[in-house]
């Protein structure tokens, strides 16, 4: 409403009745509330609060889609990938879990007519191999681990006794004993004593003992029974320290076990020259008649 003086001194109302009555008849613009709903990111809706004369919200939950990717794998590259990888090793068998698996077999004469021929099968012709090959009559009976020391070599030389009395010759010995140890040899000297009798012993091992002063013992006076090492008694034969002329018997520790479990044959470097003795000094005896071979 306006109000207007005029000349002739009265008052003009003018009404702009028509704008009044457009203005009062327009209702006042209300903001689209579910234009910004919809526009605001869902985790806004969630926490906004209704306000009276909201429309009620539904809560969409979209699920994402995974989509399949399929792909064709090279087997020849597949194959190279686990060439390359590191394998897992196998864990080797230790002896005493073969031993707790199987019972303990005694030594035979095969056993070592098989070790001698697989040792030297690459260094030595047919002809030599043929010639290392020993004849079943050079052999004694066999241990068949029931017999002590002393009960199995009074069974095998029933005659120890009167071949002592007759043995008189110097730098040689009726018997060896080969051991895989010097304290294994001093336990057998031990374990011989109900059988030996009166008989003199020579401990032929290289522990605390020089060659030079076994060959002089060997050389002062008659040694019935010799027991050592094969390494020793090898370097004795070959430096004629010891003889084998008057030699009747060679017996080999062969069943007997060390800490670890290791027989004579076990051992590596006891293995090696265990069979070097043989093949320089007893298998050319055992050949001539004159001595026998015994696996205790």
């Amino acid at each position: 409403m306006v109000w207007r003086s005029s000349g002739s001194g009265k008052l003009t109302i003018r009404m702009e009745a028509s704008l009044l009555k457009e203005a009062s008849q327009k209702p006042k613009a209300t903001p689209d509330r579910s234009k910004e709903m919809s526009q605001d990111p869902p985790e806004q809706n969630m926490k906004r609060k209704r306000k009276k004369g909201d429309e009620p919200v539904q809560h969409v939950t979209v699920k994402k889609s995974k989509k399949l990717t399929e792909y064709f794998v090279d087997t020849e590259v597949e194959e190279k990938i686990e060439a390359c990888l590191p394998k897992k090793r196998k864990r080797r068998k230790k002896i005493s879990d073969i031993l707790l698996s199987s019972t303990p077999k005694p030594a035979t004469p095969a056993d070592l007519q098989n070790m001698i021929a697989q040792y030297f099968k690459n260094d030595r012709s047919v002809i030599e191999l043929e010639e290392l090959k020993l004849p079943d009559s050079c052999f004694l009976q066999s241990n068949d681990l029931t017999h002590t020391l002393s009960s199995y070599l009074k069974q095998v030389c029933p005659k120890w006794m009167k071949l002592c009395k007759n043995h008189t010759e110097k730098k040689s010995a009726l018997m060896l004993i080969v051991c895989s140890s010097a304290l294994r040899a001093l336990e057998m000297i031990r374990l011989i004593a109900a059988f030996k009798g009166d008989c003199k012993t020579l401990k032929l091992f290289a522990k605390h003992i020089k060659v030079e002063d076994q060959i002089k013992w060997l050389a002062k006076g008659v040694i019935h029974l010799g027991v050592g090492t094969p390494g020793r008694i090898r370097s004795l034969i070959e430096q004629d320290g010891l003889g084998v002329q008057s030699l009747k018997y060679v017996i080999l520790d062969w069943n007997w076990r060390d800490q670890k479990l290791r027989r004579l044959m076990d051992i590596p470097e006891v293995k090696r020259e265990t069979l070097k003795l043989l093949e320089t000094g007893i298998i050319p005896a055992c050949k001539s008649g004159s001595v026998k071979v015994g696996l205790f």
